[in-house]
């Protein structure tokens, strides 16, 4: 009779125990009922990487799929569209990694590791990551600033290296790999700080690959100087630890540029307008109260500047059709909080004094 009771008490315990983790959101097989998770391991390509749209459409993690899709997303797996551009591959690992830390489901982190493995694998000798590989074509195989992609990944290296942002699971062996990789890619960061009457100003937001001289991407991003692009990589620089003396003149260079190109009593806003095709339109106007920072900048002048799907610089944003006018981060503040609070405090962290 005891051992009775012991058979039926174990069985009912383990009936509870599996009815609780199903009600947690466990299916009867141990994997974690993460919808998003589960469709990022459908997405990664067979090299590691995520695409960031396809057959023209932006992949939607939260869209519902069915068996038969996700065995054809599954089969598409060899398709060379991985990217590192609009966040993509980047988004995923860190989402993973935070599934794993949650439901130690191995397999996140096994996609984890994959993903970070094409990111090594990813990286030119000279430091830099091309926009998407292994396909590159046009400018694909750029190097790629733009949109913070090649400082995205940095991040994530960068995290393995500190162990922070649940990224200690990786352990010894990518943490070294990392710090090397992170390595190469703040030397190829200060060899593409661009230089002007033999003074260093900021970063543009694409590169040759082989010779690390600035380059064109879209038909309207044409070589220039970035005033987004290079408060990112400036935060990035200011992120490690020691900062070599290289780093803190690449930082203090930078700062300069960013209060040298700052434009005082302007903004740039949406206003309602029936006569265009949307409804609106987007003017720079005068803002006493405002302080704003072009995207691109000549190298040559450090004059904003404006180019539309003609590839021609325009002087004014008003000379650009309005599809682009609207549909473009053509100004904005991204340098203000660098100069307002970040600076100061990283020159205070280091123990260092401003030029």
């Amino acid at each position: 009779m005891k051992r009775f009771l012991t058979i039926a008490g174990t069985r009912y315990l383990l009936a509870y125990l599996l009815t609780f983790a199903l009600l947690q959101g466990f299916t009867a097989y141990g994997q974690a009922a993460d919808p998003v998770a589960e469709n990022m391991l459908a997405y990664q390509r067979s090299y590691g990487g995520w695409p960031k749209a396809v057959d023209g459409k932006k992949v939607d993690y939260t869209k519902t799929l069915s068996d038969a899709q996700r065995i054809a997303i599954k089969a598409d797996s060899l398709h060379e569209d991985a990217t590192i551009d609009n966040k993509a591959t980047s988004r995923e690992i860190v989402y993973l990694v935070k599934a794993y830390e949650s439901s130690k489901d191995k397999r996140f982190l096994d996609a984890v590791k994959k993903g970070v493995d094409y990111l090594f694998k990813a990286q030119y000798a000279n430091g830099g990551w091309p926009q998407y590989y292994p396909e590159h074509n046009l400018y694909r195989g750029e190097i790629t600033y733009n949109d913070d992609a090649m400082i995205n990944v940095l991040n994530i290296l960068q995290d393995i290296v500190e162990g922070a942002n649940g990224f200690d699971v990786l352990g010894d062996t990518y943490k070294s790999k990392a710090a090397e990789s992170v390595s190469r890619g703040v030397g190829c960061i200060l060899k593409t700080q661009v230089i002007v009457n033999g003074k260093l100003t900021v970063w543009c937001a694409q590169y040759n690959e082989k010779t690390l001289k600035p380059a064109k991407a879209r038909a309207f991003e044409l070589i220039s100087l970035s005033g987004s692009e290079s408060v990112g990589i400036t935060e990035f620089l200011m992120r490690l630890k020691n900062p070599s003396p290289e780093v803190v003149k690449a930082v203090k260079a930078a700062v300069v540029w960013f209060e040298k190109s700052k434009i005082t009593g302007y903004n740039f806003v949406f206003v309602d307008d029936p006569k265009q095709p949307e409804g609106k339109d987007r003017v720079f106007i005068k803002d006493p109260a405002s302080t704003i920072w072009a995207r691109f900048y000549d190298i040559d002048t450090n004059e904003p500047f404006f180019t539309g799907r003609d590839s021609k610089p325009k002087k004014t944003i008003a000379e650009v059709e309005v599809e682009r006018r609207v549909g473009y981060a053509w100004y904005g503040t991204w340098p203000a909080k660098i100069l307002d609070k970040k600076y100061p405090k990283w020159l205070k962290l280091n123990n260092l004094l401003p030029d």
